[in-house]
């Protein structure tokens, strides 16, 4: 027959002692750290997240920061975890820089946008609603996300444009004032009453609602040119009454200089003709 070797009560408590009892014990640590961890972690945000509502940034700015910390530190508490159960965490670590490295590069110009996309929540150079000029294009934001703008043109097309061509660009805010100047020119012929159709400007500038009595409206010569005198004519009124100001004010102004017979020029030539000159030719001939 067969030696049968049975295990002894010794080794059974020798193996229990040896490997058992520590497992368990790393087992249960690990556990400790992750749950406190969290635990630590979910206070951690909550303090964040108060902090960040009283500065009064913007909620999608909030959360994306909210979201990419929490990630960050549940890492950290997940490595703490596997290190405490004897895991080698250090080619763990360099596998996720790998990868992030690897990641980075790839996504380079989505990398440069979403920075782009964060410093503008940050800094706020526009908010949903304002009317800008960026990258080339105006229109009002409808959204500012992490990676691209939306904005809606005049003619109520929608346009995205990634962040990074923004920041990187000159930025014209036409909301960001309550109060605008409109600044118009108005040119009449040179044969025309000057102090006639400038008296005639600054009673309709004064006897519109919509132009601000303070700061005082502008209306004065700016220039002589080629075939016209150039007033210019620069009220002040609200920023949501500068465009149909503009439109409706040049509609009054040519029907009443048309009423008082005062001309808009156009672009011309004159050539005069000298007697002399045509003598000389006739003698020639």
């Amino acid at each position: 027959m067969e030696n049968i070797n049975l295990v002894s009560t010794e080794d059974i408590q020798m193996y229990f002692n040896e490997y058992a009892v520590p497992w368990a014990i790393n087992i249960a640590m690990a556990l400790i750290i992750f749950v406190v961890g969290r635990l630590v972690v979910g206070i951690i945000m909550s303090m964040f997240r108060r902090l960040m509502a009283k500065s009064k940034h913007d909620e999608m700015l909030i959360n994306f920061l909210e979201s990419i910390i929490s990630a960050i530190l549940m890492l950290f508490v997940i490595v703490a975890s596997l290190n405490e159960l004897g895991v080698d965490t250090t080619s763990l670590v360099a596998i996720v820089g790998a990868a992030g490295l690897a990641i980075g590069l790839s996504l380079q110009d989505s990398l440069k946008n979403f920075a782009a996309g964060v410093m503008l929540l940050v800094f706020k150079p526009f908010k949903s609603g304002n009317f800008v000029e960026a990258a080339g294009t105006t229109g009002i934001v409808q959204k500012i996300g992490i990676f691209h703008t939306i904005m809606t043109s005049l003619d109520n097309k929608e346009i995205t444009i990634p962040n990074g061509k923004i920041y990187n660009d000159n930025i014209t805010n036409y909301s960001a004032k309550d109060t605008r100047r409109c600044d118009m020119v108005f040119g009449i012929g040179y044969d025309d009453d000057l102090l006639k159709a400038k008296r005639i400007l600054e009673e309709m500038v004064h006897a519109d609602e919509r132009v601000l009595k303070d700061p005082e409206p502008l209306v004065a010569v700016s220039e002589l040119g080629d075939n016209s005198v150039n007033f210019i004519v620069r009220p002040w009124v609200n920023s949501s009454d500068n465009f149909a100001l503009r439109l409706d004010f040049t509609e009054k102004v040519k029907l009443r200089f048309d009423e008082e017979g005062i001309s808009i020029p156009y672009p011309q030539m004159d050539v005069h003709l000298h007697k002399e000159a045509e003598a000389a030719q006739q003698v020639q001939k």
